[in-house]
């Protein structure tokens, strides 16, 4: 079995089939695992991600591979969000003691930056949501619709779309409202904020991206794999609908019984035969659209935030993370953590930063931060650095799902595995590993010896879980 890419998606499916017997050769053509999940070391020793990740208790098959590679215990889970608006009014979502759906009550109740009148058409399209299991009789309309529209519909105020729905989902699926379909809007709200009083927990690695891939390269190479490293795959030798090479640099082949394609969608085309790429799965890959995140890395002198992350509301800048805090004593040997503090922001679906020259990007976020934390008006900023991913995840814009290819190929011995194939899931950590177990499901299927990899969504729980039962 060979594996192209070192993704998660790539990763999932290397773990799994290797656990099932198979013989693993995963090549990536970077020096480092992780893919666009991952991190690197600035030349002063200190570790950068290239765009900080986070998980939420929902996203159960991202457990379950933290789990299979060791990294469980490099995540630190959070129960309570902490949000900020300009005028320094402070908001806090956490679960009470009522339960689902009702155990955030009580932190909404009291959420500041939003009006009474906010709150109550947030209400209302909540329990529209949770009348119908997540699924609202126009989400499946032919196209689909988007998330701006579904809001629309349910007369949601200015400041419940801005401070609220926008906040939450532009995060969650790196795409502005009127692009993104309001089936993995509505979904993000079921899944971690309705049907179970847990799934909302956020969950921030303590250490460098990188670091929580240590275990998949041992997992691999204990079951007789190899990992290679900076190996570029440059095409894919197909005869006759049937796979037999991968071709490498200097003429050189490599041939196994199955192949697994994990690489980025827009890097597909350039590995196929023209033959290939006319056929539907791989020529609909190009209607699938990019959206781009950009990260903001900050040194202090001196400590300016005591939470270990806090959302913005009505800036540029969306989310802080308090690197310093999360990571401990960890990143880059520094003797004395408590000395400086390192912050990371994020600005997804960063479309209007992309043409920014980088010192404007530090000048904008830095006056942000200032008017966000006091303390940072007095501090010098050390250093900064600016890393743009032009193409960080694909568009989740209505109707994306029927360009999204299947992970088994009408091509023998070729299957898929990333984010962007069919998962039912958007464009995140838990959708490549999704897509990475769900390719060792067809390799196996394949085979004739079915194996299930995939777990179910987090059950529903409290009040939520009897009506699901008498809905059913």
């Amino acid at each position: 079995m060979i594996v192209i890419g070192g993704g998660l998606a790539g990763l999932a499916a290397g773990v799994a089939l290797a656990e099932s017997g198979w013989r693993v050769r995963l090549f990536e053509q970077r020096p480092f695992l992780g893919g666009r999940a991952t991190s690197y070391v600035l030349p002063d020793g200190e570790h950068v991600d290239n765009c900080q990740h986070v998980t939420l208790a929902c996203c159960t098959n991202l457990d379950d591979f933290y789990r299979r590679v060791g990294a469980s215990g490099k995540i630190k889970f959070f129960d309570r969000l902490f949000f900020l608006d300009p005028q320094g009014r402070r908001g806090e979502m956490q679960a009470g003691f009522l339960p689902a759906p009702f155990h955030m009550t009580g932190s909404f109740a009291n959420f500041a930056p939003l009006s009474f009148i906010d709150k109550l058409s947030i209400a209302w399209a909540m329990l529209n949501i949770l009348q119908t299991n997540g699924r609202t009789w126009d989400v499946n309309q032919y196209g689909g619709i988007s998330m701006l529209e579904w809001l629309r519909r349910r007369h949601q105020t200015k400041g419940a779309i801005e401070r609220f729905w926008r906040v939450v989902l532009v995060s969650a699926l790196d795409e502005e409202l009127d692009k993104t379909d309001a089936r993995y809007g509505i979904d993000v709200f079921w899944k971690a904020f309705l049907s179970n009083r847990t799934g909302y927990r956020m969950g921030v690695p303590a250490v460098p991206l990188a670091q929580l891939y240590d275990g998949c390269k041992s997992a691999i190479e204990q079951k007789g794999g190899e990992v290679n490293l900076r190996a570029t795959a440059r095409s894919l030798r197909i005869e006759n609908d049937v796979i037999t090479a991968v071709q490498f640099d200097a003429g050189r082949e490599e041939r196994a019984d199955a192949f697994i394609l994990a690489v980025p969608h827009t890097a597909v085309a350039d590995l196929l035969p023209d033959e290939i790429k006319r056929i539907s799965a791989f020529r609909n890959l190009a209607m699938l659209k990019t959206a781009p995140i950009t990260g903001v890395h900050f040194w202090f002198d001196r400590e300016v935030m005591k939470e270990p992350f806090l959302t913005l509301l009505d800036t540029t800048t969306q989310w802080i993370f308090n690197k310093t805090a999360l990571y401990g004593a960890s990143n880059g040997g520094e003797e004395n953590p408590q000395k400086g503090q390192y912050l990371q922001l994020v600005i997804s679906a960063s479309y209007n930063l992309l043409q920014k020259p980088r010192q404007d990007i530090i000048d904008l976020c830095l006056k942000e931060v200032r008017q966000a934390l006091p303390a940072a008006r007095e501090a010098n900023l050390i250093k900064a650095t600016v890393i743009k991913e032009a193409a960080a995840t694909f568009s989740p814009e209505p109707g994306v799902d029927r360009w999204r290819p299947k992970q088994e190929t009408t091509v023998q011995g070729l299957f898929l595995a990333g984010d962007w194939t069919d998962t039912g899931w958007p464009a995140t950590m838990e959708g490549a590993v999704r897509s990475g177990y769900l390719a060792a499901e067809a390799v196996l299927r394949k085979e004739g010896r079915p194996a299930k990899f995939v777990l179910p969504d987090l059950a529903a729980d409290g009040l939520v879980s009897l009506w699901t039962r008498n809905s059913a």
